[in-house]
């Protein structure tokens, strides 16, 4: 014990000063803290649809803020989304990178600890008759020194090594802020692909309800076209109408026919793209047995205020995490340039003989406080520093255009949903007009009154608008999926 004493007493006291100087110097920090830049956001987004209740009203829920299981209805989809969501592939290899992110993270938590090292070590250095190199004196102290092969230096250790930066300008500190935000901003992209894959797979689902009824409406049409070739060849039989009402009937018969393999087709590969999403290969799992038919669309829409986007939207957090993690690398950056503190010890037991490496009598003990002052390293210092100077301009500026482009999407999409319901209504019009123009050229061709031209003509009108207003209502549908996704719904 009295020796450990005076081993405290005669290194540990020269090193008051260091300690005194490191704890005034604690405080001390480098870089400044984050603040977020001004964005001057704007009150609102630029336009509302016509017939939806005022967004920014405070008693409303943004949408964004809606569970993907309660926004979507269709329960085959919410089972789609849900087995996506732990299938696929590519989500997966996201989430181990923010795994790998976090244990960035950790291991900067416990930089300001100090490492300790454990050293176990036996030493023999022999040389020969003609080195320059001489044996050891205490080695062979008693003994016959040998003329080739001696003991040149020998030694046995036991002891711990200890090490410990300490952080005077506040450089871990920076690098634990920096790690911090990286990790943050991996989750967020996390979040971002979840939302983006959510999408993805309700509008492959979407698409693929939109496929099988346009096949049934070509499937119908195509019935249609055979009862027309029907009454086409009892006329022609009758001699009411040549041969070519005949050919341009079939013609008109095999246009519609061949819309079937085409969509057939596109069902196929569309199938296999959503197994894909799902973290499958192609299989005939995925059965669909109805159209869009009555999917309901969202008959309220609130999208909140622009400054919402940064708390929900993760790609926008993305952004702005990428400013925090730049804006600490200049802390850190900057603090490398000033002096460095740091204290080291070992203490152990070291012998020439191992029977007497663990006696009382090998104690040894080595206390080093040092302070490193850089003063000239070839520009590198001041290089690294003004480069993190700009690249926390360029993160500033990428937050900027991504809040810009988040605001820009979110209004494109109601204008895009305001103007698609317009056009839906037109749509459903038309098509109440060309299947009641089928109707009635059906009866006047039956009667004699109308040409198989009109017939044909009034078919081909009815598919065409058919067709079409299931485009466009498949059109709604992802919309409202974009608008869902633009506000950050999906993740939460």
């Amino acid at each position: 014990m009295s020796l450990i004493k005076n081993i405290k007493r005669t290194y540990l006291l020269p090193l008051t000063p260091a300690l005194l100087v490191a704890a005034l110097l604690w405080g001390c920090k480098s870089g400044e803290n984050y603040v977020r830049p001004d964005l001057e956001l704007p009150a609102a987004f630029k336009t509302l649809p016509s017939d939806q209740p005022d967004s920014t009203d405070a008693f409303t829920d943004n949408i964004a803020e809606i569970a993907w299981e309660s926004f979507f209805e269709d329960t085959s989809l919410v089972k789609l989304i849900d087995k996506g969501l732990n299938n696929n592939l590519y989500l997966k290899q996201i989430r181990k990178e923010s795994d790998i992110a976090n244990e960035a993270f950790k291991q900067t938590k416990a930089n300001f600890f100090p490492q300790l090292n454990t050293i176990f070590e036996k030493r023999n250095d022999r040389y020969s008759q003609n080195s320059t190199t001489r044996e050891s004196v205490k080695y062979y102290q008693g003994k016959d020194t040998p003329n080739q092969w001696y003991v040149a230096r020998a030694h046995n250790i036991a002891a711990v090594q200890s090490s410990w930066e300490i952080d005077v300008w506040g450089k871990l500190r920076r690098q634990k802020e920096a790690n911090r935000a990286q990790f943050q901003r991996r989750e967020a992209i996390t979040k971002a692909v979840e939302t983006d894959l959510v999408a993805e797979i309700a509008t492959a689902y979407y698409k693929l309800l939109m496929l099988k009824e346009q096949q049934q409406v070509a499937t119908y049409n195509l019935r249609l076209n055979d009862s027309t070739l029907s009454i086409v060849k009892l006329q022609f039989r009758a001699g009411e109408v040549s041969s070519l009402a005949i050919t341009q009937t079939e013609s008109q018969k095999m246009i519609s026919a061949s819309l079937v393999p085409q969509i057939e087709r596109e069902l196929e590969i569309q199938k296999n793209k959503l197994n894909e999403l799902l973290g499958e290969y192609p299989n005939e799992s995925i059965n669909v047995n109805k159209g869009l038919g009555d999917t309901r669309l969202l008959s309220d829409i609130y999208v909140g205020l622009p400054l919402e986007l940064i708390k929900n939207r993760p790609d926008v957090n993305a952004a702005e995490l990428a400013l925090v993690e730049a804006n600490a690398q200049v802390g850190v950056s900057q603090a490398m340039r000033y002096p460095a503190l740091s204290l080291s010890a070992q203490l152990g037991y070291d012998a020439i003989s191992f029977s007497n490496v663990l006696n009382p009598g090998s104690l040894f003990g080595v206390f080093i406080g040092s302070l490193t002052q850089p003063i000239f390293q070839n520009r590198r210092l001041k290089t690294r520093y003004k480069i993190s100077l700009a690249e926390r301009d360029i993160a500033e500026l990428a937050f900027r255009e991504k809040v810009i482009q988040a605001v820009s999407e979110i209004s494109n999409g109601m204008v895009t949903i305001e103007k698609l319901e317009e056009e839906y209504e037109l749509a459903e019009q038309r098509l109440i007009n060309a299947r009641e123009a089928v109707k009635e050229s059906y009866l006047l061709f039956s009667s004699g009154y109308a040409t198989y031209l009109e017939v044909i003509n009034a078919q081909s009108n009815a598919l065409e608008s058919e067709l079409y207003m299931v485009d466009v209502k498949m059109q709604m549908l992802v919309a409202n999926i974009e608008l869902y996704r633009n506000l950050g719904g999906g993740w939460n």
